[in-house]
């Protein structure tokens, strides 16, 4: 009875796991579609998702992780203490914390909370992407980043397909086996 209920139980934690791994590959992969398409970064109900992937900001927001920032709207009002997502002069997306706001809020000093000092440059209001929402997926940042290049693209669009048809093989093998051993024994059984 115990061995039964433990084979439910793993049977159940694997559907979950894989539940959750094709959520995260649907979402990566949406993104990835998306910003192809339009040349831009996809927007979800005006949230974004960002892969950090420096420890300026550990450990509040670990190496490798994927963020969910709410886009930057002209409106905004930002203060000390709020984390924002920015580009650099560099063209360059940083994740830091605001740590002082000067020109009666049109730029911003910043600085990852795991840095020593602030940021050199100031911040222009104009270059806020947006606000992090306090939303964090550790360690998906690297597999983000990787869709970026077009052999990670691809990989991404290939991958699924690759899967299914290997899950649909060892389907296919699991079935082949129970009905040969159930002949097997049909065959060894005398007939009354």
């Amino acid at each position: 009875m115990k061995w039964q209920k433990w084979q439910k139980t793993k049977k159940a934690i694997g559907n979950i796991g894989s539940t959750l791994s094709l959520i995260v590959l649907a979402v990566i992969l949406f993104n990835v579609v998306t910003s192809k398409m339009s040349g831009e970064n996809p927007s979800i109900f005006g949230y974004q998702m960002k892969a950090v992937l420096s420890g300026s900001m550990e450990p509040d927001i670990k190496t490798g992780s994927i963020i969910f920032i709410k886009v930057a709207s002209d409106r905004d009002q930002f203060e000390k203490g709020d984390v924002i997502t920015f580009i650099t002069e560099e063209n360059i997306l940083v994740t830091h914390r605001i740590a002082k706001v000067k020109d009666g809020g049109s730029h911003f000093i910043t600085k990852g909370d795991h840095n020593n000092g602030p940021d050199l440059e100031p911040v222009h209001i104009k270059n806020i992407v947006g606000r992090y929402t306090g939303i964090t997926i550790p360690y998906v940042g690297y597999a983000f980043k990787i869709t970026e290049s077009r052999l990670g693209a691809a990989l991404l669009l290939f991958l699924p397909g690759i899967l299914l048809i290997g899950h649909g093989l060892i389907t296919l093998w699991r079935t082949m086996r129970i009905s040969e051993n159930y002949r097997d024994s049909e065959a060894q059984t005398p007939n009354e």
